[in-house]
């Protein structure tokens, strides 16, 4: 994860890499985050007075949410999505699949019927149905898969990053 500091003198996570200013890299870990925070490394890294907020985890994990969000919606309307169970079981018999999609409120029978159409392809259920059908114009999305390509690969990128932000104790992560 890169943060930078801001004009204000404030750390900012810097999700789409491309702020101005020295980064500062940390793993993508809530754990890792904490302890910098207590250890003033970013004060270090930055060789001065930098303020950081309480709350850094919490915002970097949000913003890595809108961040997966935003990537499924851009793949659905660039046409590299699809959506519903019987869309991605026809899909698998003609295109090659780069991220298997599935809601973590649908059921388990249903996540693991998708999960068993391909085996090797990573399967991302980080989100409710309600987030994933806002992101892609709908009310409610259980399973959608994502071609192999740009959109599944930032996909696995920011889907890893937020699964080692996760709270341990969130039963909707």
């Amino acid at each position: 994860m890169r943060f930078v500091v801001g004009p204000d003198g404030v750390i900012v996570p810097d999700i789409s890499e491309r702020l101005p200013g020295r980064g500062l890299w940390l793993s993508a870990s809530r754990d890792i985050i904490g302890e910098a925070c207590a250890k003033n490394v970013f004060a270090k890294a930055a060789r001065g007075q930098v303020s950081v907020p309480d709350d850094l985890s919490d915002r970097v994990e949000q913003l890595l949410r809108q961040r997966c969000l935003e990537v499924i919606g851009l793949a659905r309307r660039a046409g590299q999505m699809v959506g519903g169970y019987e869309k991605v079981r026809s899909y698998f018999k003609t295109e090659s699949a780069g991220v298997l999609i599935a809601a973590n409120d649908g059921a388990e029978d249903g996540r693991s019927k998708i999960s068993a159409l391909a085996p090797e392809i990573p399967l991302f259920d980080c989100f409710t149905g309600g987030e994933l059908g806002a992101a892609i114009g709908r009310d409610r999305l259980v399973h959608a898969i994502i071609a192999e390509g740009g959109f599944a690969n930032r996909l696995l990128v920011e889907a890893n990053k937020l699964v080692g932000l996760r709270k341990s104790s969130d039963p909707n992560m």
